[in-house]
């Protein structure tokens, strides 16, 4: 029985060579002689033991690294793009900014001038808040400071807004408190033929407060789509701007009493229902008379005066 291990194979004319067997193995034609001395060297039993890997691994030093000895980190490079980079700014809170209103210096106040009509008070042109309704009538201060078709105006030492067109440098007529005439007019009655008693109402009241004031529109039946056509409107024709404006204002002070619905002016409307906006722009329809440059147009219920 011969023990697996290294065996010494002898062949004539060749070199010899170690062989690792398991088993008897024999050559043919071959004697094979075993050298039990290498068999049993110690190159052989130390291939027999089970070596660990753990006995491998370099032994580990029981000294332990303190943190000053330990490699500092290096800093993660900044990129060059962001070197420069402005820093992102705080958002101003809302009491941050009441408090610079509040510190700020009151606008520098040119001239006074009348609201010409019940006026919005915004705190910013366009984009700002609506704050009040100043009456008709109401003194302002002015800076004299404009942006587009608005006008900086002084309330309570603040910076505040309104539509330029609603100043006016002298004092608008006041609204009449008592009685309106509704005496015919001088220049007769034949421009009433057709017209509605609200409509009368309109033409007379014009008349008595406005003499100088002698052509008017009035029915129009072939006017289809328009109150001319039904006897429910009134053309003022005017000799000024300034008188056209101070017509307009007038009618719209004392639109119950004549039973007013509607007024155009100068490319501009006034609706009872819509009275808290002030008046409105309107499109450009052409010509002066189209965009009621040169009349002041006024419309009514029908008989809802109260003169």
């Amino acid at each position: 029985m011969i023990q697996p291990g290294l065996a010494k194979v002898v062949i004539p004319g060749a070199a010899v060579a170690l062989v690792a067997t398991g088993s008897a193995a024999a050559l043919p034609a071959q004697h094979v002689k075993f050298d039990p001395s290498i068999a049993s060297s110690s190159l052989q039993l130390s291939r027999d033991t089970t070596i660990s890997r753990d006995a491998l691994r370099p032994p580990i030093s029981a000294t332990s690294t303190t943190p000053s000895a330990a490699p500092k980190p290096k800093a993660s490079p900044t990129a060059k793009h962001l070197k420069k980079q402005a820093p992102i700014p705080t958002p101003t809170s809302v009491k941050t900014r009441a408090a610079a209103e509040a510190n700020a210096a009151p606008p520098k106040i040119s001239g006074t001038k009348y609201t010409t009509t019940d006026v919005n008070l915004w705190s910013l042109p366009l984009t700002g808040t609506l704050l009040d309704v100043l009456p008709k009538g109401t003194k302002v201060s002015v800076t004299g400071k404009t942006d587009g078709i608005w006008a900086e105006v002084v309330s309570d030492g603040k910076s505040r807004w309104v539509k330029a067109q609603y100043l006016s440098a002298t004092k608008p007529a006041a609204t009449v408190a008592g009685g309106i005439s509704q005496a015919a007019c001088k220049s007769g009655s034949a421009m009433e033929e057709g017209l509605t008693q609200d409509a009368i109402r309109v033409h007379r009241a014009i008349c008595a407060m406005f003499p100088d004031i002698t052509s008017y529109g009035g029915l129009r039946s072939g006017d289809s789509g328009s109150e001319h056509s039904s006897g429910r409107a009134v053309d003022i024709m005017i000799n000024s701007s300034s008188e056209g404006q101070e017509i307009a204002d007038w009618l719209k002070a004392n639109y119950k009493k004549l039973g007013v619905s509607q007024l155009i002016w100068e490319q501009h409307i006034w609706t009872v229902q819509r009275s808290s906006e002030g008046w409105r722009a309107m499109e450009d329809r052409g010509g002066a008379t189209a965009n009621h440059m040169d009349h002041v147009h006024v419309s009514v219920y029908g008989n809802s005066g109260t003169v």
